[in-house]
């Protein structure tokens, strides 16, 4: 694998493979995230607190009292010449269920208007992709997910919004989103989906994985109704829309 070793600080390194969106960064990224975990269970790096994987490197955190970059980085160099990333699909595969339009998706609409389609085109397009998680970022569990097709790809708003609410399905060029929380936000709001993302009772917090891949079904309004109410109700109710790879 081709490489940088970026400095970020006196307690972390940031491995970059490249600088676009793309899967076959990603899976150089996962591929060298694998990698490093494994060599943490071996013992052969003492020291590292986390790592953080991103559309195009990894960020190594390590305690500045237990390690350092002078032990951190032959390790890294020889991970970066033996790791090989691996062919076919590897991750999670979800189908999670989306209300589109209506007073879950204002955005609908007017996304369909830039883009020349209908609305209903807008959700075939969107529901008929299957797509990877490339991170989690900016809200605890917050996927960016891509690709979508081209030509659905629209920049952000030019006025975000003050209060995108929770569950919101989005998008943002070719990429699209689900937000955990409610939070301010300038994508485009197309529907909502009632499976919760992230939970503190939930052993790794986040539901969804860098490397997972997400499909949409398209659900009526009392369906989306009944399935939020579920988990209102019992928030440690397993989340049901998973489907094995």
């Amino acid at each position: 694998m081709k490489a940088r070793l970026l400095d970020v600080g006196d307690a972390a390194v940031t491995v970059e493979f490249g600088d676009g969106i793309d899967p076959a960064l990603l899976a150089l990224v996962e591929a060298f995230d694998h990698a490093v975990v494994a060599a943490i269970a071996d013992g052969r790096l003492p020291g590292i607190v986390e790592t953080v994987p991103t559309f195009r490197s990894l960020s190594i955190l390590y305690d500045p009292l237990q390690t350092s970059r002078a032990a951190i980085d032959p390790v890294l160099d020889e991970l970066l010449a033996t790791t090989h990333t691996t062919s076919g699909e590897s991750g999670r595969l979800w189908r999670f269920p989306v209300c589109y339009g209506g007073e879950y998706g204002p955005d609908l609409e007017s996304l369909a208007a830039a883009v020349a389609l209908s609305p209903d085109e807008v959700v075939r397009l969107h529901a008929a992709t299957t797509v990877r998680v490339y991170m989690l970022g900016f809200l605890p569990g917050f996927p960016f997910m891509g690709d979508l097709p081209e030509v659905l790809s629209q920049p952000r708003r030019s006025e975000p919004r003050v209060r995108v609410p929770a569950g919101s399905v989005a998008t943002a060029g070719r990429l699209t989103a689900i937000y955990p929380w409610e939070s301010p936000g300038g994508w485009h709001l197309l529907g909502r989906c009632p499976v919760p993302l992230f939970s503190p009772r939930w052993p790794g917090a986040a539901l969804l994985q860098p490397g997972d891949r997400v499909a949409f079904s398209p659900v009526d309004s009392g369906e989306f109704a009944a399935l939020a109410r579920r988990w209102r109700e019992d928030p440690s109710l397993p989340v049901e829309y998973r489907v094995s790879p």
